[in-house]
């Protein structure tokens, strides 16, 4: 239940101004998800429809609700700018940041609910790739400042809040 809530707040943080609410709020309904499957006797997931459910929702917040904090955390970075400067700035930094997050955050989230954390290195390492020739252009001054610091502020962010999510799932099925 309460990770279909926390779906719910993530789906309404992706506005500007819902961010500032209902990401932290996203984040909160996560971590009571883990407290609430840390404890063994209370939580049960039995049958096949039960943890396809479980998965569902864990891999829906993963997406959905990474894209949200991590602009939550772009704006703490960009104090000093109205938070819809700071999404718009990321994006102008890094061009499809949004999609590759998300496609990156259910990628970790999938690899490791399979049971394949070797996978995160391998999602991490092709993002790197991907990217280098921004960070490249970067270093040399031929892309906005702060290019590689948004990267990994963005990416590790992102890599977190789907580890989490992943996180969930590994405690209740245990």
């Amino acid at each position: 239940m309460l990770l279909g809530f926390a779906v719910a707040t993530s789906l309404v943080s992706w506005t500007a101004a819902g961010r500032r609410i209902w990401a932290p709020a996203t984040l909160a309904l996560l971590v009571a998800a883990a407290l609430v499957a840390a404890i063994p006797e209370d939580i049960t997931v039995e049958g096949r429809g039960a943890t396809t459910a479980l998965v569902a929702l864990a891999g829906g917040l993963a997406v959905s609700g990474g894209g949200p904090v991590t602009a939550l955390v772009f704006d703490l970075v960009d104090r000093r700018e109205p938070p819809a400067d700071s999404l718009a700035r990321a994006g102008q930094v890094l061009r499809g940041g949004a999609w590759i997050g998300a496609l990156e955050r259910v990628t970790i989230f999938g690899t490791l609910v399979a049971g394949w954390p070797e996978g995160l290195a391998l999602v991490l390492a092709l993002k790197g790739l991907g990217r280098y020739p921004e960070l490249r252009a970067a270093e040399t001054g031929g892309a906005p400042s702060g290019t590689a610091e948004r990267f990994i502020i963005g990416t590790f962010t992102s890599v977190l809040w789907a580890c989490a999510c992943g996180g969930v799932v590994a405690l209740l099925l245990r």
